[in-house]
């Protein structure tokens, strides 16, 4: 036998005598050791056993030394002896580990336990067949499938995200390049982050509203100087500054091209009232143009009026001479009678009851026929402007009063110019203050604005036929044929080079 041989054989020997005194076998994970007594153990000094298992175990030696993961947090971390936790030689399949779950403080490792994570089993991210430090840290580590935002942003969840809820994120839009101010701070992420793609999205006003400037691009794109995030529509202009009238009651509330209905707002326009209202003037101009001194900008009707009083039945007048008895016939004080007055005049009505509303909008309590007037204001025909001056006679040819038409070609049809070609609704233009008064919003009513040099132009001068009688096309060769030096070589759409406030000086695009 040789040396070698005999040293093998007594090592052999040796490792075979403590393998047979070793309390029990070890787990499955230290078999390929067993054999190998001194991996584990130092003979000359029991405290050096920790030492060589972090010679095995580097990571836990990383931890402890660099004071992370739960045995670099732990109490005593690199002071105490690894046996005190963990145990061996009691069988291949000891729990060696010993972890007790109940009493674990998550808070010691790299990911503490909050909000919605606390009621979450171990086995949620803890596989049975990986380490206790395996699982990721990191949000996307676990919820990558549940990134709506594709990976387009970065991968601190947590900075918008909470731990309760994966839903209602957080996020300080105030460090982008756009602060979310005014109406923006209520909409959500899709209304400008269309299919939940956030590169690229505009910052400038256009860059989504362009489809609401009612402008379309006439005044710029820095949309700012006017209006503010607080409300698109209220636009910040200062119309007293800039041309010395302001917009106070009923005007706040128009539209610019209310007044301006050419749209060239560099048109001057009328300040005073009749320069807008001379057709809605009920005076016929009888009271002068300071308007102002009765009505103010609030409304036009500016009189007040005191309707409870016209419901009330006080004695007055002839009422307050009679005696009870005279009204109040019957011998009970639970008689009731009617506030009206047909309900004591009804045979003295030379109108047969043919008339609608009460007598008292004629007659009055002092005497039954004298001093009779009427309010035709309460009618269904209102006398307004010229109608005030005529007589009832010119009108109502019977008592019957209410027999009177009450349109306009009732009375003027043979006044009608039109012939009839534009209906019956003659007050949608005319205006009772005189016939020959009359607004027409021929951008409105006939989506041809006359803008330019057509504002100044006549009916006659484009209906050449009785108005109404045939439809005038749009087209600027309809009326310009004959200035055309073009020929039609160019086509119909003259308003491509030309304008409408001069015919001459073509712009090329």
């Amino acid at each position: 036998m040789t040396l070698t041989t005999a040293l093998a054989v007594s090592n052999a020997t040796a490792a075979s005598v403590e393998t047979l005194l070793m309390p029990g076998k070890v787990v499955r994970a230290h078999e390929k050791l067993e054999e190998k007594c001194a991996a584990c153990h130092d003979r000359s000094n029991a405290h050096a056993q920790s030492g060589l298992c972090l010679d095995c175990h580097k990571e836990i030696a990383s931890d402890i030394r660099t004071q992370h993961g739960y045995h670099g947090r732990m109490a005593h971390a690199g002071e105490g002896e690894c046996r005190a936790c963990h145990t061996e030689h009691k069988g291949r399949d000891a729990d060696i580990v010993r972890l007790g779950r109940a009493q674990f403080d998550h808070k010691l490792t790299e990911f503490a336990l909050e909000g919605a994570h606390r009621a979450l089993a171990c086995e949620s991210c803890h596989k049975p067949s990986e380490a206790w430090n395996k699982p990721p840290v990191a949000c996307s580590g676990c919820h990558k499938q549940d990134d709506v935002h594709r990976g387009q942003l970065k991968q601190s969840c947590g900075e918008c995200h909470g731990s309760l809820s994966w839903s209602g994120g957080r996020f300080d839009h105030d460090k982008t390049d756009f602060r979310l101010t005014g109406a923006h701070q209520g909409v959500t992420c899709n209304a400008c982050h269309i299919g939940g793609h956030y590169q690229h999205t505009p910052g400038s006003c256009n860059g989504c509203h362009a489809t609401d400037d009612e402008h379309r691009g006439s005044r710029g794109g820095d949309c700012g100087k006017c209006h503010t995030t607080a409300d698109w529509k209220s636009a910040k202009y200062d119309h007293l500054k800039e041309t010395g009238f302001a917009l106070l009651g009923a005007h706040a509330k128009l539209d610019c091209l209310n007044c301006h209905r050419s749209g060239n707002y560099k048109e001057k326009i009328a300040k005073d009232c009749h320069g807008c209202h001379r057709a809605d003037d009920a005076h016929a101009g009888r009271f002068g143009g300071k308007c102002a001194d009765c009505h103010d900008n609030e409304q036009w009707k500016g009189v007040q009026y005191d309707h409870l009083a016209r419901h009330r039945f006080a004695l007055v007048g002839a009422h307050a001479k009679l005696s009870c008895y005279a009204c109040h016939t019957a011998y009970t004080a639970t008689q009731r009678l009617g506030k009206d007055c047909v309900a004591c005049h009804r045979s003295e009505d030379p109108h047969g009851g043919k008339l609608k509303g009460g007598c008292d909008g004629c007659h009055g309590q002092d005497a039954w026929r004298t001093g009779i007037s009427f309010d035709h204001d309460l009618s269904e025909f209102p006398l307004l402007g010229l109608h005030r001056l005529a007589s009832c006679a010119q009108c109502h040819t019977s008592l019957a009063f209410d027999s009177a038409p009450v349109t306009c070609i009732g009375c003027h049809a043979r006044d009608d110019v039109h012939k009839g070609g534009l209906g019956r609704k003659c007050e949608s233009c005319h205006s009772a203050n005189g016939w020959a008064l009359w607004k027409f919003d021929h951008a409105r009513q006939t989506s041809f604005a006359l803008t330019g040099a057509h504002a100044k132009l006549g009916c006659g001068d484009c209906h050449h036929e009785t108005p109404g009688t045939q439809k005038t096309s749009p087209l600027c060769v309809s009326c310009h044929r004959q200035d055309d030096r073009h020929l039609g070589a160019y086509g119909s759409q003259c308003e491509r080079c030309h304008t409408s406030y001069a015919w001459k000086g073509a712009r090329i695009q």
